[in-house]
This record gives structure tokens, sequence and C-alpha cells, in this order.
């Protein structure tokens, strides 16, 4: 599990700041409450907000998991990669990936989403169509974030499969050496 506070969040309520106390007036269900109407659909609804990527690399990665060795699941995994890529044809779907990569310790296939009306109509559908599988829902922002894409502000379905986080460590450390590295031969040719 991840510890919540290593990192900062900002205030959920940036932009909103000094406006008008919220009803409490109840709806005709009796439960939910009456919002204030504006007119106005939230930008949420058009594009990901930052700091989502919005580029080639796409706002949210899918790995839908499968465990290799049990005959069943790699089946069952196989029927739903070929439905996936049949049905949503417009997705980046990647190969069937029959052993653990990255930090993914089990078989996988990867779905890419760069909207958000392919998010709110792929995510629903692979609730009701993903079976005995899991699967990792994770945000794509920057490289730094990885880790923190990976766990703390990734979402499941199914069962959580732990990953192996000692991938994003090691990336870490790399890219510490090459900072390291550039800031030497920097030095060295001021000199």
């Amino acid at each position: 599990m991840t510890d919540a506070f290593a990192f900062s969040y900002p205030s959920p309520l940036e932009g909103y700041e000094n406006l008008e106390p919220l009803p409490e007036v109840k709806s005709d269900d009796g439960k939910s409450l009456i919002n204030p109407q504006h007119g106005i659909l939230s930008k949420a609804y058009e594009e990901f907000p930052d700091p989502l990527a919005k580029d080639q690399q796409g706002g949210f990665d899918i790995h839908i998991y499968y465990f290799q060795n049990n005959p069943d699941q790699a089946a069952y995994a196989k029927a739903l990669w070929q439905r996936v890529r049949r049905e949503f044809p417009e997705l980046r779907i990647y190969p069937l990936y029959d052993r653990p990569i990255g930090p993914h310790p089990v078989a996988m296939f990867e779905v890419n989403l760069f909207t958000p009306a392919q998010f709110g109509a792929f995510v629903p559908w692979l609730v009701i169509h993903r079976g005995p599988l899991s699967a990792l829902i994770h945000p794509n922002t920057v490289e730094e974030e990885e880790e923190r894409n990976h766990t703390q502000r990734a979402t499941w379905l199914g069962d959580r499969v732990p990953l192996d986080l000692r991938v994003f460590k090691l990336l870490q450390e790399r890219q510490r050496k090459k900072e390291a590295e550039v800031e030497v031969e920097e030095r060295a040719r001021k000199e």
C-alpha cells in the first residue's frame, strides 16, 4: 500500500474559493442534494485535466492481467483481447504479454485511452466484460511520477495485483546518475 501522505495535493477547491455556500436542499429522490446549475459543463468532459498526458502517450493506461500458467485465465484474456480489438479499434491495444514485464508481475495486455469519451465508454464496458481478470487503470503524467501514477493515483477493477515497484526505483537511480554525469560535464566545460 502506498503512503498517501508521501505526496502533496493541491486543494480540490482551487478556483472555487469564496463562492456562496452550497444549498442543503434534497432532490425529489429524498437522498441526493440539489446542486446549483450554471449551464456550463466541466472541461473534463472534453479533455483530461492537467497534468494528464494529452499527447501520443494517452491520458490513461489500462493493464488487464491474467495468470499465464492458468489455462482458463489465459484463454479468457486472449478472447477479451480479441473482443477489445474488434469493438474498440480506435484505441491503442498492445500485444498479449505472456510473461511479467516492467512493474507488471504477471501476464497482461495494455490499452491506452486518449479522451474522456474513450474512458467513459471503455471503463464501464470493461467492468462488465473483464470476467475473472483484474485491471489496473493508471494515469499518465510526467515521467518522474510513474511510480505515483501506478500506485497512489491508480484504480483497480477486481483484485489488486502487487506491482514490482523496484523497477521505478531503478529508473529513478538511472535518472539521477544521468543528471550527475551532465552536471560533471558542464563543470568540466566551464573550467
